[in-house]
């Protein structure tokens, strides 16, 4: 079961982005409770583009292994 360059690099950018987004709602959240509005406002903003940037990624390609199990529907 070994990947390409290119697949491991996108699976390390797509963890990379979803660490981002959990990071920026934590400190959005953490920032508006402390009444420091300008960062949490700012920090809620990053958390909306980093998930809409995450949303339009293309779907990551299941390996041969794991497209017989999706296609297997009830």
């Amino acid at each position: 079961m070994t990947q390409t360059g290119a697949s491991r690099l996108e699976n390390l950018g797509r963890f990379l982005l979803r660490g981002l987004r959990i990071g920026a709602s934590t400190v959005s959240i953490v920032e508006l409770l402390r009444n420091d509005w300008t960062g949490g406002v700012s920090a809620g903003l990053a958390w909306l583009v980093f998930l809409q940037v995450e949303r339009r990624l293309p779907p990551i390609n299941p390996g041969p292994k794991d497209s017989s199990a999706a296609q297997q529907h009830w």
